[in-house]
């Protein structure tokens, strides 16, 4: 038989369909901080993967999977595999990736073949680069991911059975079911748009089908029509097919709740879970128990509505996730907030303080038992802004707000031509906090607050000390730990030992090897910088916490434990470096602490390592008081030093402070 001859064909971005089906067991079981902080770097991820704009750069979009085969399909084209490669590892490095598993995935490179005698011209060099055929085809090599609402995915293959082999046809036979095949799909051309991607090497099928539509049905019929065509009744097999919804990488805490997205669209029917609010973290079944508002503004319907519920449970409690902004900085410039100035915001209550607060709420259609709880505490800022101006700016600020677990709700409300944002918490001096964000709103003029009537004498104050409670918020705002973190009962304890590293690691290696018994514990590290070690013990409840500290105070060379005397100590905990940036990390703290040294009320820091693994370091402070720390935590100086550490370290270090 004589030798067929294959089609000239052109390659432009290669394409990964990656489907992911979510572990809903473990999401449901999950801390609320984790699904926090699952879905910030999920919707990081896909946010920046996203905003690729450059054509030369490739393009991605994100859908849902409708039935059993997966949940959310990523689609990503980039001018290089190594480009594919580097996305898909780094996906796998977000704690949302966790929650997942790839149930499907498929990798080809974008297509063009000369069947058409035109197009063997320009694969022959005949055509201008300029042309209207050369245009399409580089189109069609680098396309455009379109807007519309639907996909449908699909791989497959040409036929290779005795009688149906479409390698064994001729050219000619090949190029006329082509040309038939392509005229039938040209007249869908105004309602199907289409992705070809070759896959013969890539993967398992031959080719790689995309179609997007406004409507499903359109793909339907289109597909129908072809199956009757000899192309693919004589000659094609199909593997699975896989069709979504394209949404918004911001919706991405809807699609968890199983809530309708777009979450912007208004013509959408509400549900229950459209009033509780689309930007709450999903299996947040711990919410404050509000209804939602019926009464939201237009400003507000544009861009989702309000929150509706607190997304957590009460700080103190057991389900206590992270905070939002807190005394937070400018290291969320993420959110999107005009309001951000760059360094930390005062967060001192800087409104006046009013005793009508739940008659001011009442009349921008906010009540008791519907949008909050007694006890509660509302700002109520007035703009001179339209509403529509500001809206974005509030919708990111309440996102950020969010991720705390005492923020109610943040929104935009109009009433009589004029135009509120209002924010309420679970306390005051959340409250505090946010107004020093919310204070830098475009327009904002008359800024109140005060307390929405009173608790139940039956509930506990959830506020904490004073004297951690600031900087805890302020910290975790940095994407760190402070104390007993939130969303878990963790308990941390450190001491401090002049032993020898030597000895003191045989001593805690049998300590931990009886701790290990014991599903409370948690972990447990020797740190030492050659003159000084800590022992750092963490341990999922308090009492446990307790027994293990008489073990921990009777290691040799024992000094004192964080919190005991004068002053003001901090302990920076599982500092865990990737391996490439260690040395950027250790110049990174001798440059910090050059600038500690010149601080007010500066004691002393260390820099301690893990002699188990090297990347692993303990950092260690001292204070004259609380204001001391707060004057560096607050500083813009801590801001960018911890935007840098998002880099080079591999997980959050924890933080304790003890007076």
């Amino acid at each position: 038989m004589d030798q067929r001859k294959p089609p000239a064909t052109e390659e432009g971005w290669y394409a990964l369909h990656d489907c992911r089906s979510i572990d809903w067991d473990a999401w449901r079981e999950a801390p609320q901080r984790v699904r926090d902080r699952a879905l910030s770097e999920g919707i990081g991820f896909l946010d920046a993967y996203e905003a690729v704009e450059d054509a030369e750069e490739g393009q991605t979009a994100v859908y849902t999977v409708m039935g059993h085969k997966a949940d959310i399909m990523i689609l990503h084209l980039r001018p290089t595999m190594s480009d594919l490669d580097a996305a898909e590892r780094h996906f796998e490095q977000t704690e949302f990736a966790a929650f997942t598993e790839q149930e499907f995935s498929y990798v080809s490179v974008t297509e063009a073949s000369g069947y058409t005698e035109k197009s063997r011209e320009y694969f022959e060099g005949e055509v201008d680069d300029d042309s209207g055929l050369a245009q399409y085809i580089q189109a069609r090599l680098h396309p455009d991911v379109p807007d519309e609402e639907f996909v449908c995915f699909y791989p497959m293959s040409k036929r290779r059975q005795p009688d149906q082999n479409w390698y064994d046809t001729s050219f000619e036979e090949r190029a006329a079911h082509i040309k038939r095949h392509g005229d039938i799909g040209r007249g869908y051309g105004s309602e199907v748009s289409q992705m070809i991607a070759g896959s013969i090497g890539f993967d398992d099928w031959e080719w790689g089908i995309t179609l997007w539509s406004d409507d499903m049905r359109n793909i339907k019929e289109l597909l129908t029509e072809m199956r009757f065509d000899p192309s693919t009744s004589q000659f094609a097999e199909f593997g699975p097919f896989y069709v979504g919804r394209r949404f918004d990488p911001a919706d991405l805490p809807a699609v968890l709740a199983g809530q309708r997205v777009p979450t912007d669209d208004e013509s959408a029917p509400e549900t229950p879970a459209d009033v509780a609010g689309h930007d709450h973290p999903a299996g947040a079944g711990a919410s404050h128990g509000h209804a939602g508002d019926s009464a939201a503004s237009d400003a507000e319907a544009t861009h989702g509505g309000d929150t509706g519920g607190h997304g957590g449970a009460h700080p103190g409690s057991a389900g206590e996730g992270d905070h939002p902004h807190s005394e937070a900085s400018a290291d969320d410039d993420d959110s999107g907030s005009s309001g951000s100035s760059g360094g930390r915001p005062d967060v001192s209550a800087d409104f006046e303080e009013v005793d009508d607060a739940e008659q001011r709420l009442g009349r921008l259609g906010l009540h008791e038992g519907e949008a909050y709880d007694a006890g509660d505490y509302a700002l109520v800022f007035h703009s001179s802004a339209d509403a529509e101006d500001i809206v974005d700016d509030v919708s990111d600020l309440e996102s950020s707000f969010d991720h705390y677990d005492r923020h109610v709700r943040t929104a935009v409300r109009a009433d009589s031509g004029q135009t509120y944002v209002v924010s309420i918490w679970t306390a005051k001096d959340a409250a505090e906090t946010a107004a020093g964000f919310l204070k830098d709103i475009d327009g904002v003029e008359e800024q109140l607050g005060g307390p929405l009537g009173e608790a139940d004498d039956g509930e506990d104050d959830p506020q904490t000390a004073e004297s951690s409670q600031s900087i805890r918020e302020t910290l975790e705002s940095a994407g760190v730990y402070a104390g007993q973190p939130h969303g878990e009962d963790v308990y941390a304890l450190v001491v401090y030992s002049e032993a020898d590293a030597e000895t003191l690691d045989s001593e805690v290696a049998d300590l931990r090897s009886a701790f290990e018994r014991y599903d409370t514990h948690v972990r447990t590290t020797v740190y030492g910088d050659g003159d000084l070690a800590a022992v750092a013990s963490l341990w999922d409840t308090e009492d446990a916490a307790g027994t293990a500290s008489d073990y921990l105070t009777d290691l040799p060379g024992v000094v004192g434990r964080h919190g005991e005397g004068d002053g003001f100590g901090t302990m920076g905990m599982f500092y865990t470096v990737k391996p490439e940036y260690r040395e950027d990390f250790v110049e990174k703290f001798d440059t910090v602490g050059g600038l500690l040294e010149g601080m007010d009320g500066h004691r002393e820091t260390s820099l301690l390592f893990n002699h188990d693994d090297e990347n692993d370091m303990f950092i260690a402070s001292q204070w004259d008081s609380r204001e001391d720390a707060m004057a560096f935590f607050r500083s813009d100086d801590f801001s960018e030093t911890v935007d840098w550490g998002r880099d080079v370290l591999a997980d959050r270090p924890r933080h304790v402070f003890l007076a």
